[in-house]
């Protein structure tokens, strides 16, 4: 029921559509770009329930503390400390790899503000978990969510961030002017 509720919201309702599908694998990494707007997490959110994901997410420490911290708790985030050096990417490695499944959803920009480039924590969370990486591109202009075919990375970082990032060169989010494409 609910993820009727979910898919009529987001494909009636809201007229989003999307293109591509998700790979049947127990095991990957959802990359979403651009992250311009904090409309971009209620709207992957509905996506996961419409599609039927089982999927988590990752978002910085702050937005699980104070009131509505139990409710990003509740739909599946893990914080992430950005003010210290740890092994983070580690420690996501080795939950993937004790997990049967694992689907884990993040902003490779990290922030919604505009960067000049990705972060590449998700590209060696990918890297040494050895699984894909799905991109998913959030086109608000038309509406439009891009899903890739899986991406596998080869360990050159600059070779794959290039095919990655031009994947989601066309795309606008909420807020263009925060893309690192325009």
């Amino acid at each position: 029921m609910k993820q009727k509720i979910a898919r009529w919201v987001m494909f009636n309702w809201w007229g989003w559509k999307i293109e591509g599908t998700l790979p049947d694998l127990p095991k990957y990494i959802i990359a979403v770009a651009p992250h311009t707007s904090w409309k971009d997490f209620p709207l992957a959110i509905l996506l996961r329930a419409a599609l039927g994901l089982k999927a988590s997410y990752i978002g910085k420490e702050s937005l699980f503390k104070g009131p509505f911290g139990w409710l990003f708790r509740l739909t599946g985030g893990y914080p992430v400390d950005r003010s210290k050096r740890s092994n983070f990417v580690d420690a996501v490695v080795d939950m993937i790899h004790s997990r049967d499944t694992c689907i884990i959803g993040l902003a490779p920009e990290g922030t919604r503000k505009r960067v000049s480039q990705f972060r590449t924590g998700f590209y060696y969370m990918a890297l040494g978990a050895q699984v894909p990486i799905v991109l998913a591109r959030l086109d608000a202009e038309h509406r439009t969510i891009g899903l890739s075919a899986p991406f596998y990375p080869t360990g050159n970082l600059e070779l794959d961030m290039e095919q990655m990032v031009q994947y989601f060169r066309e795309a606008k989010g909420f807020r263009p002017e925060r893309s690192i494409f325009f």
